[in-house]
């Protein structure tokens, strides 16, 4: 089972004339500062001294919640593809929209290429992100051996991070819908609404995700389960 971390980092970081196993080392993923692993007090965090960036944080369940999460991201954002996102009301006539209409909208010249990279960006990517932290996370909290490729999954996972841009999209299209609202009647649909919860699901998500905590249960259930 995933366990909250149970470590954190000393207050010097690490100097080049020291040699430190790689296995009790850990760095910022922002500013790329070194610092070896030491034993907590509590529920202390281990934070960056150089820009503060949280590397490790104690959270007791965060394995089974991250899990649920990311399952209703999943759920959300393919029920989103399918249902109306806007409908529009100008001069009598109407029109409903949905994110696999903007899809399909442009079918020839460079316009295919940015409505696929738009739906890739708020809808594919995020849907394979969370996929690949369910496929990580939930053998671990079966307390089963961890899946296979699970080290280049959870690696992915990271690396797709910065191109999940749902909560971006969220607050773009609420920004756009102000200034387009003085022309014409606009109404949200089901797709609208489903984006919002999951702009807050995906923060509450990163939130509890300690990257290194889950690569520490992968490796902990990997010698467990081969012993």
């Amino acid at each position: 089972m995933l366990q909250p971390a149970e470590t954190a980092m000393t207050t010097q970081p690490v100097t080049e004339s020291e040699e430190t196993p790689l296995g009790d080392l850990i760095g910022c993923p922002n500013c790329d500062a070194v610092y070896t692993v030491a034993v907590p007090q509590g529920k202390e965090k281990a934070v960056c001294e150089r820009c503060g960036t949280v590397l490790i944080s104690n959270r007791d369940g965060a394995g089974l919640r991250i899990l649920a999460l990311s399952i209703a991201v999943l759920i959300l954002v393919i029920a989103a593809s399918f249902h109306p996102f806007l409908s529009i009301n100008a001069a009598g006539l109407g029109n409903k929209v949905s994110l696999l209409d903007v899809a399909t909208s442009f079918r020839s010249g460079l316009l295919v290429l940015v409505s696929v990279a738009t739906v890739m960006l708020i809808v594919g990517i995020p849907a394979i992100r969370v996929g690949l932290l369910i496929y990580v996370i939930a053998p671990l909290e079966l307390n089963r051996p961890p899946a296979r490729h699970a080290r280049g999954a959870f690696r992915l996972a990271q690396e797709l991070k910065p191109w999940s841009m749902t909560e971006i999209f969220s607050i773009g299209c609420a920004v756009a819908l102000v200034k387009v609202s003085d022309l014409a009647q606009l109404h949200f649909g089901p797709a609208f609404w489903m984006f919002v919860a999951l702009s807050v699901i995906v923060v509450m998500s990163d939130r509890y995700l300690c990257s290194w905590s889950i690569w520490q249960a992968i490796e902990d259930n990997d010698r467990e389960h081969r012993t």
